[in-house]
């Protein structure tokens, strides 16, 4: 018989995917490639079902004959190794995000004298429309806070950008990029002590409370359903720390990170032009092990962020703190710096992996050394890449030029083209439209 080739996620399979599978089954001994758990994470969140499950569900959809792992959205390896006569996917492709990886496919055929056969779009069945559903459901607390950890061992780095309200929350839930024929999206959301005092006009200096920021923190929650990381400053007093760690597992978050500072806090890309003080690393380790104590779940993640480097303190410093951190029970180590170049992050990488034997994963934030990709910190060993303000300091530049305008012109049709049409911003919101 003919051989026959689709490829499925099989998470949400709907009445399009079993037209796909009925149509492509008459045509000859049909193979299902089912993207692995990995797979499917590098372009959107992690599966709800493992890839066991998912398989099992395949493997009895009547017409597939068997199922084989695809291990990215790229049909090549598997399509090489077959070498099908047919590859079958729904004909929504040829226009969606997905195009380039259609291109690769029809190429890949022409090696052989493969065909690939376009099914009909089903109409009302989508994937994509089913995920934004189950979105606007929402989800609860046990399963966004272990979503960080889940995604940690699925990925080999992960993207997190950061949110300061619950506009920006969506923008992060919902942004989406085709590269190179790969869908993109970020994996999870940053609350920054930074951004949320900016966008309430208050000083970075640990002003904000504990009780505001949870105040932030809902409001994000309650319309995205990604992982969240606080930014948690100095962690406060340890008294103080271990409440807030229930708090926060409480509401689904899936991390805090606490910097090992002390006294009033200033921002760390100042450096030492103003004055900060590192807090001692026994001191700093015993309020970790104070919040690991605290924790009512596994799931949830204390990672530490060290300073070493920001203050002239040297590698040696940092890499010592990163070892007694983890003797502690840190979850993660954050190393940060404020210098233009990435060379003493991608040192401090190398030495980190090969000088400490463990797994614990470590965070960049690549704000001031912006020059270095995410796959060049994924390659020297970083596990979750931060863009920590940079939401905040594009919208402030566009609001404001939107306000000089108006007063310019005395009338606001001149900023109609840098402005989102009101309707738009009304249907951005979820809700029954």
């Amino acid at each position: 018989m003919p051989k026959v080739y689709m490829a499925m996620n099989g998470d949400i399979i709907h009445h399009g995917h079993i037209n796909v599978v009925k149509e492509a089954a008459k045509l000859g001994d049909l193979t299902v490639g089912l993207l692995t758990d990995e797979a499917i994470a590098e372009y959107q969140r992690a599966p709800h079902l493992s890839f066991d499950q998912r398989k099992v569900l395949v493997e009895n959809l009547k017409g597939v004959a068997q199922v084989v792992p695809q291990l990215s959205q790229d049909y090549k390896d598997n399509l090489e190794k077959l070498r099908p006569d047919f590859v079958v996917h729904g004909d929504d492709w040829k226009t969606s995000i997905q195009k380039g990886i259609r291109d690769r496919v029809v190429a890949c055929l022409a090696q052989w004298g493969g065909k690939l056969v376009e099914v009909p779009y089903t109409k009302d069945a989508s994937s994509r429309q089913l995920e934004q559903a189950l979105r606007k459901l929402g989800t609860t607390p046990d399963v966004r806070r272990k979503a960080l950890r889940q995604l940690l061992t699925l990925k080999r780095s992960i993207r997190v950008m950061e949110a300061h309200n619950g506009l920006t929350g969506l923008i992060v839930e919902n942004a989406q990029a085709e590269v190179d024929g790969e869908v993109r999206e970020y994996d999870a959301m940053w609350v920054s002590s930074l951004c949320d005092s900016t966008a309430k006009g208050k000083p970075d200096i640990e002003l904000v409370d504990m009780t505001s920021r949870l105040d932030t923190i809902n409001e994000i929650l309650e319309v995205t359903t990604k992982p969240m990381i606080l930014d948690g400053d100095t962690g406060g007093m340890v008294e103080h720390f271990v409440f807030n760690v229930r708090t926060l597992e409480r509401l689904g978050v899936s991390a805090i990170i606490i910097e090992d500072k002390v006294g009033l806090k200033k921002n760390s890309l100042f450096g030492t032009d103003v004055v900060q003080t590192q807090d001692s690393p026994e001191n700093f380790a015993e309020k970790i092990r104070s919040g690991k104590r605290a924790q009512v779940t596994e799931e949830f993640m204390i990672i530490a962020r060290i300073e070493s480097l920001i203050l002239k303190a040297g590698m040696e410093d940092a890499l010592s703190r990163a070892k007694t951190y983890i003797e502690a029970g840190a979850d993660g180590i954050m190393i940060h710096s404020s210098q233009k170049s990435p060379d003493e992050i991608v040192e401090f990488l190398r030495r980190y992996r090969t000088e400490l034997p463990h797994t614990v994963p470590v965070v960049v934030v690549p704000t001031s050394y912006n020059s270095i990709t995410e796959a060049e910190l994924q390659k020297a060993g970083a596990n979750i890449v931060i863009y920590a303000n940079h939401l905040i300091r594009s919208a402030y530049p566009a609001m404001m030029q939107t306000a000089k305008s108006i007063l310019t012109h005395g009338r606001s049709k001149e900023v109609d083209d840098v402005a989102m049409p009101i309707k738009e911003i009304i249907t951005l919101i979820p809700g029954e439209y």
